[in-house]
Formats: C-alpha cells, structure tokens, sequence
C-alpha cells in the first residue's frame, strides 16, 4: 500500500464551486428584473407591479424557481463532464455552490428591490415588499443540477456499446479498454 503525498492527490475544482456562487448574484438581480413585484419586465401588466396584490406572490416565487432550474441544467453539463480525476468531488462541490447561489439570489434580488425599487409599506404583510415566500425554492438549483447530472449520466451508460462478448466497448476519450481496472 503506497501513501500518496499531498502533492500526488488530484487538485479539487474548486471553480464548480465558485462560479455558481458567484453566479448567484446576476441570477438575483434578474429575478428582480423579471418577476411580478419587482421590474415586471415578462408581463408589465400594472397590476402585477406591486407586491400588494396578492397574485402576485406565487409567480415571483416561481421566476426564481424557474431561472434556478436553468441555472442548474447549465451547471449540470459541466459537471457531467467525465474526465475529471474526481467526478464525486466535483459533483458535490456542484451542489455546494449551486446552494449557495441560491441564497445569493435570493438575497441579491431583494436588495435590488430596495436599492431601485420604489419604497414599500410591508406593516400589513411581509410579503408585500419583493421577498421570497416559499423557501423551499432555495433547493430547486441543487436539486435540478443532481437531477440533471443523473439523467445525463445515464444517457452516457446507456449510449455506450458493447463489443461482442458483451463486455463495454472501450472509451476512446479515457484511453481505458475493457480490460482497465
């Protein structure tokens, strides 16, 4: 049994952590931009523009859940990415940082409605002012990029030829054949 140094471990890709992170922060603001209460820029219907109309609350709630499934599919493709040294880690720095994306945006979103949205009177309900009212949403871009990372993993199982003998054909991208460990 050999001992691996520090320096013989495979580094982690710690981008698929910081990006989504990161991209949580435009994801946020084009909530805002986007959804009924905010900027209302997919309806403009006037009577969706504020947050005092109680229709209005589940269609914000489901622009952020839309934009994080999105979000998650794109994330997916790239970690679906099987040439990795570590496709587990980089699976589950993902899904870190998909995590923490969403709570960007959702925290990013309700700044943008204070900073350059017009002032609001939540005294009667909270939910007047451009809030998010079903946490749960916050799980929808993790959940969407593990989802879709499955799904894209088992195309690629079932899309695999075997030779005759029924052993998998050998992968031309990993340079592995049927007989590599």
């Amino acid at each position: 049994m050999t001992i691996l140094s520090r320096r013989d471990l495979p580094r982690l890709p710690w981008f698929l952590f910081a990006v989504p992170a990161a991209a949580g922060i435009p994801a946020g603001i084009l909530w805002w931009l986007l959804a009924p209460g905010g900027l209302n820029l997919i309806t403009r219907d006037s009577a969706l523009a504020t947050g005092s109309n109680p229709s209005v609350w589940l269609p914000r709630d489901l622009t952020l859940a839309g934009l994080m499934i999105l979000a998650g599919c794109i994330l997916a493709v790239f970690v679906a990415d099987r040439r990795r040294a570590r496709p587990e880690a980089s699976v589950v720095l993902a899904l870190a940082g998909a995590l923490a994306g969403s709570l960007l945006a959702w925290q990013a979103g309700m700044l943008a409605a204070r900073l350059w949205g017009a002032p609001v009177d939540a005294s009667m309900n909270a939910s007047i002012a451009f809030s998010l009212r079903a946490l749960p949403v916050l799980l929808v871009w993790p959940a969407a990029t593990a989802i879709s990372v499955f799904v894209l993993e088992l195309l690629d199982q079932l899309g695999r030829k075997q030779d005759v003998a029924g052993h998998p054909a050998a992968d031309p991208a990993s340079g592995r054949g049927r007989n590599a460990p």
